[in-house]
């Protein structure tokens, strides 16, 4: 079993910035490929960003590249977001996930553990 923590989350103006974690307990922490999904009211679900198991390959949404940053510190287990340029639209419930051994990918049925979410708001 995994137990997977967010925090982060908040209110923020358009423009702004916040940085999401994910502490993870119970194995370890570097067998497993990491992401962050998303999800809306009335939306389905959807992957933010990746990181594969080895060698930490990296994967973004559309949306998000050039203004998200998934890392993550392997000593301290875990993962962050790096959330810069805020848009409304990234207003969502912030979820982040655990696969072992997995290759970052995007789909969300790879992952066996999730976190219970963390609130993004983006003000206009």
């Amino acid at each position: 079993q995994v137990q997977l923590v967010e925090s982060g989350g908040g209110l923020v103006q358009t423009g702004g910035s916040l940085r999401l974690s994910c502490a993870a307990s119970g194995r370890t922490f570097s067998d497993y490929a990491m992401a962050w999904f998303r999800q809306s009211p009335g939306k389905e679900r959807e992957v933010v960003a990746t990181i594969s198991w080895s060698p930490g390959r990296t994967y973004y949404a559309d949306s998000v590249k050039g203004r998200f940053t998934i890392s993550r510190d392997i000593a301290k287990s875990t993962v962050y977001l790096q959330m810069n340029s805020l848009k409304p639209e990234d207003t969502a419930v912030y979820y982040c996930a655990a696969d072992r051994f997995g290759i970052g990918t995007y789909s969300d049925a790879a992952y066996e553990y999730w976190g219970r979410g963390t609130q993004v708001t983006v003000s206009s």
